[in-house]
């Protein structure tokens, strides 16, 4: 989020606007924590991971007594729109005020999961793949020496995106999704057919939502006496120094929110579709449900044969 943050204060200032920065996100906008911004307070800050106004979730946000809240606070502090970075959450608390109190916004989707509709890929995104890219790489060397099965367990409540993403990059033997059900026998049955040719490692990506890593690999130890190991990666995909794509589209992005309320535009959400940058009502795109790339799922089990 830090490259966006960047690029927003300072595509802001060169057109001549003032920028607050809204410490906490809608808590600290309930709770004014506003900061003024200047060219200095995005210095050094676009390999960063996370964000430096940092986020926190807010309760109070859900009632209309506290939005009605945090629309006095805009109005004192003289701000006229908000750039909202986040996901779909973020964007509906943001429809939400405009709709009740018509406080101008833009959204610039900013989660791990890439499951807002509007783009191609969402910020952080591709960090967190790279993250788990490169734990796996460490884990492969032990499961190679050791000749065991490793079940990795990588975020994703809803979506399977990094799992499958992250999975394909590796080369993982099965990946399981919330999007996909997949039995624990056809794990096994992939596991079997890849020792029956000498295979003597396996790596295995699940996905939150697809179900517990430890339960699984416990069924499958149960049922093929292989010596399986379970890392559940944890947060450790949320931080780290963003890729240079991310630190580019994050950039591309925030410069576009603040073009976009230049010009007068509202209620919209920017995003990367095609390699082009494009801007959605926010209706469209929270209306939508994105769904993993089907053909890259089968593309990984074609691959792992």
């Amino acid at each position: 989020m830090n490259a966006a943050i960047r690029a927003v204060v300072r595509k802001a200032i060169y057109n001549n606007l003032e920028v607050v920065g809204i410490e906490r996100g809608y808590s600290g906008l309930i709770n004014a924590e506003f900061k003024q911004m200047n060219l200095g307070s995005v210095a050094d800050i676009i390999h960063r991971g996370g964000t430096v106004l940092r986020t926190a979730r807010s309760e109070s946000f859900r009632t209309p007594e506290g939005r009605i809240k945090a629309a006095e606070n805009l109005r004192a502090e003289g701000i006229e729109a908000l750039v909202i970075i986040g996901g779909d959450g973020s964007f509906r608390g943001a429809k939400l005020l405009s709709d009740e109190h018509k406080v101008r916004f833009i959204g610039v989707p900013a989660t791990i999961d890439n499951d807002i509709p509007c783009t191609d890929y969402t910020i952080g995104f591709d960090t967190a793949v790279n993250n788990v890219v490169d734990a796996v790489n460490k884990i492969r060397d032990t499961a190679t020496s050791h000749e065991r099965t490793f079940f990795i367990e990588v975020m994703g409540r809803s979506s399977g995106a990094i799992a499958l993403e992250s999975g394909l990059a590796c080369g993982a033997e099965t990946i399981l999704i919330p999007e996909v059900k997949v039995s624990v026998d056809s794990v096994i049955r992939k596991i079997m057919k890849g020792h029956e040719r000498g295979k003597l490692h396996s790596i295995i990506i699940v996905a939150e939502g697809a179900g517990s890593a430890v339960e699984i690999a416990r069924e499958v130890q149960e049922k093929t006496g292989f010596d399986t190991k379970i890392t559940i990666l944890g947060h450790i995909q949320r931080g780290g120094t963003p890729t240079a794509h991310d630190r580019i589209m994050a950039s591309s992005l925030g410069a576009l929110a603040v073009d976009l309320l230049i010009e007068g535009k509202d209620k919209r959400a920017v995003g990367v579709i095609g390699g082009q940058l494009q801007d959605y009502d926010i209706d469209s795109a929270l209306s939508c449900k994105k769904t993993v790339d089907r053909s890259l799922y089968d593309l990984a089990g074609i691959l792992s044969i």
